[in-house]
């Protein structure tokens, strides 16, 4: 087989391919540099827009939430922080100090700050988008109440995603609710302090299904540019159409200096809300080596805020929670490996495949000596699936949850949050 293209990788074939030492230090880098924040909703009892299956194991409160992300922490090494949603995990009143000394408790901090703009019967025809200026005001001042809390918790992400658009042609004016937002985005960039970020995420459809208001990334770009300096843009993996070039806009947005961060998981159809890379890990492995080769060209890793935004309906929450961060750490491990100098070779003389080959070469190398090697250092355990099942974690908090749901008398409702 030809191997003409990159003296540290064989080229690929049907089997992994072991590492050369100056890669294994390559990788174990990678794996140094690389975060990834869990989502609160993630540990409870959510599941599809049609209902949810119960686990008895599943968070009932914020303080079980914190602490099943602690244990997600604790096996990976890479999850300090803990992204939370404002009506799901706020009380009323509740001190954002005293939540922030609850996930210290738990071994992780309070990440994203996430408003909810979904939920209440006022926002049945949009938010910031609404054509009532009562409401836009009602809005807004949950956001602005949001970016206090952020002050309180020491947060410096609020992550903005908006359900607003319209169903049917002619229900509402596309460009008027354009302007709305871009009012309210500059109104609440406004209150953000000067080491505090918004994002705006994007979604082509659902619940919207005629006009979404902020439908693509082009959308997020344009609004987030005229918010103001601080706002970037959030891209949710599994909110785009099945055809669309993920990696694509990942790239136009790093070198447009407006990729804030990403809500990671994987899809088979729409947002399914899978756990990364059961579906398609190369598309996930291409969206890193993307960061890596602008990172290449740059001389420093660009700053992302990247996060899981999953909901597992079936599978276990702690173990689903921890394959896609596995996951995500092995790929963009595998993503570091790429030859970036031999790769603008080949571009560079329009050799389509050894181009193609290499960035191939580095998804199929084999990371596990690089994973193990880091977690060694980091005094972690090899296998941390392994170890959580063998800890009896989830069955001590099975048997504790199911006993205070009766005690409290709570129910297990229908709905998805």
């Amino acid at each position: 087989m030809f191997n003409g293209f990159s003296p540290d990788i064989p080229a690929p074939g049907p089997k992994p391919f072991p590492m050369s030492p100056k890669l294994l230090r390559r990788a174990v880098e990678a794996l140094t540099t690389f975060k990834i924040e869990t989502p609160s909703w993630g540990f409870a009892d959510t599941g599809t827009r049609f209902g949810k299956f119960f686990q008895d194991a599943a968070a009932i409160d914020l303080n079980d939430k914190l602490a099943d992300a602690g244990q997600v922490h604790a096996l990976t090494g890479c999850c300090p922080t803990v992204a939370v949603h404002v009506l799901w995990d706020f009380q009323p009143g509740q001190d954002p100090k005293a939540v922030a000394k609850l996930a210290r408790h738990h071994g992780v901090k309070i990440g994203a700050i996430n408003p909810n703009l979904f939920q209440d019967q006022d926002y049945k025809w949009g938010s910031f988008g609404h054509n009532d200026p009562a409401v836009r005001a009602r809005a807004l001042k949950h956001c602005t109440d949001s970016v206090a809390l952020m002050s309180g918790t020491g947060s410096e992400y609020l992550s903005l995603w908006f359900a607003d658009g319209t169903n049917y042609p002619g229900q509402g004016s596309i460009r008027d609710r354009k302007k709305f937002f871009e009012d309210s985005l500059r109104a609440l960039h406004a209150k953000l302090g000067p080491k505090q970020t918004m994002l705006v995420e994007y979604k082509p459809f659902e619940p919207a299904f005629y006009a979404t208001d902020i439908a693509d990334w082009g959308m997020a770009y344009l609004l987030a540019k005229k918010a103001g300096p601080r706002a970037k843009v959030l891209v949710d993996t599994g909110h785009h159409y099945v055809a669309q070039n993920i990696e694509q806009i990942v790239a136009w947005l790093l070198d447009e200096d407006m990729l804030g961060g990403f809500h990671f998981n994987d899809r088979r159809y729409a947002d399914d809300d899978l756990t990364l890379g059961s579906i398609d890990p190369y598309q996930v492995f291409r969206i890193f080596h993307e960061i890596h080769a602008f990172a290449a060209d740059r001389g420093k890793a660009p700053k992302i805020a990247y996060m899981v935004d999953q909901c597992h309906n079936e599978k276990p929450k702690i173990e689903a929670m921890i394959q896609t961060v596995v996951m995500a750490q092995e790929l963009f491990a595998k993503a570091a490996l790429v030859d970036h100098d031999a790769l603008r070779r080949a571009q560079a003389k329009n050799n389509v495949v050894d181009a193609e080959l290499l960035l191939k070469q580095a998804f199929f190398t084999d990371v596990a000596p690089a994973l193990a090697a880091w977690r060694k250092a980091q005094k972690l355990p090899a296998d941390p699936l392994a170890a959580h099942r063998r800890s009896g974690y989830e069955k001590t908090a099975a048997a504790d949850r199911r006993a205070r749901r009766k005690a409290l008398g709570l129910g297990q409702g229908g709905s998805f949050a």
